[in-house]
């Protein structure tokens, strides 16, 4: 079983109105000549595909930005507006566990239960999709409090930030440090026991919250900044601070976080040579920083807004991560490596996290 630590699916199905229960082919079919999306016929993404590519797993979001009126970013113009959209994505993932397609995975009992039904080669039928709840961007919590609501349905791990400036923290091409709500907020996550997921933090609110966050980090997704030069990447040495703290550091798929001078909108695959071993340079880098392969995972976010126009070539859809081992292989990754990569590193955190 493959596990990916980063996928938007209840935006696809409530956002971008993808039925998530078909095979891609047939998502990509109903967008023919839609222009409202730039992945409009490019997804790559589904439960259906999924579980073609034995990936039994995932961190599954909730994503709803609250913007200002002077940011230009997409969001929300409230937080509870924002709020209320984390509340139907919810709702539907809430709806797939009622039709048999995903189980919600939220603590050490539930896991080796999952673990084990995947592993069971005889099981019949259609094994259900495994997933751990993440909020990526704190904005919609309308309050502290909210995060004691949100932890009472599953949620389980929490990005403070994302693109742009944050009711909590600073993100993706902005900086700032920590402010006085964001610090509360880790403390409460602290109380709670939830993961940190350190990805999209600015390098400000990075660095803050290691010195007061002290339970399990992680990074669900995101590269390294030495390879593809930019705020959104990690330099050496926040690697290796997380891997100080123990943490896992999914790789990403999107085209723009793998190869340097990619250009949105008008750079394609095929041009910028962006294929699944373009990733391994990374997780090689930072396999070299830690001096081991037990740091690096996948968290693919093959459907975070983008879809084929915008990820390796070689991929048609995430089922196409099965390639990952043999590439692995060919770059002289060990068998015991390749486990960890594939699976072993997610497992381990999720078992030191959730212990008993």
């Amino acid at each position: 079983m493959i596990i990916d630590a980063h996928l938007d699916l209840a935006m696809n199905a409530m956002e971008w109105n993808r039925d998530l229960r078909l095979p891609v082919a047939d998502i990509n079919k109903r967008e023919e000549g839609m222009k409202d999306k730039p992945d409009r016929g490019n997804a790559t993404t589904s439960l259906h595909e999924l579980r073609k590519g034995n990936i039994g797993l995932v961190v599954a979001t909730q994503i709803a930005r609250f913007v200002e009126p002077s940011n230009t970013l997409p969001g929300w113009h409230s937080p509870q507006q924002a709020w209320a959209q984390t509340q139907a994505q919810l709702s539907w993932y809430k709806a797939m566990e009622g039709e048999g397609e995903m189980v919600q995975v939220k603590d050490a009992q539930s896991l080796e239960a999952h673990i084990n039904l995947w592993s069971n080669e005889k099981e019949d039928g259609k094994k259900p999709i495994g997933y751990i709840l993440s909020l990526e961007g704190a904005d919609s919590l309308i309050t502290i409090h909210h995060l004691e609501t949100a932890y009472g349905y599953g949620l389980r791990a929490l990005g403070p930030a994302h693109y742009g400036p944050g009711r909590y923290a600073n993100g993706t091409d902005a900086t700032g440090r920590l402010n006085e709500a964001g610090k509360e907020l880790l403390k409460e996550m602290d109380r709670l026991h939830m993961i940190l997921d350190a990805t999209h933090l600015c390098d400000d609110a990075f660095w803050d919250a290691m010195k007061i966050f002290r339970g399990p980090v992680w990074a669900s997704h995101n590269n390294c900044r030495l390879l593809v030069n930019h705020n959104r990447q990690f330099s050496d040495e926040q690697i290796r601070e997380l891997i100080g703290r123990g943490a896992v550091i999914g790789g990403a798929l999107d085209a723009w976080m793998m190869v340097p001078g990619w250009v949105r909108g008008q750079s394609n695959p095929q041009e910028m040579n962006c294929k699944l071993e373009t990733l391994i340079d990374h997780m090689d880098h930072i396999c070299q920083l830690a001096g081991n392969s037990l740091h690096i995972g996948i968290g693919s976010d093959l459907d975070g807004a983008y879809g084929r126009e915008q990820c390796p070539y070689d991929v048609e859809t995430i089922a196409d991560v099965t390639k990952f081992p043999l590439l692995l292989r060919k770059r002289g990754y060990k068998d015991e490596d390749i486990k960890n990569i594939m699976h072993g590193n997610w497992l381990r955190f999720l078992r030191n996290a959730w212990a008993i």
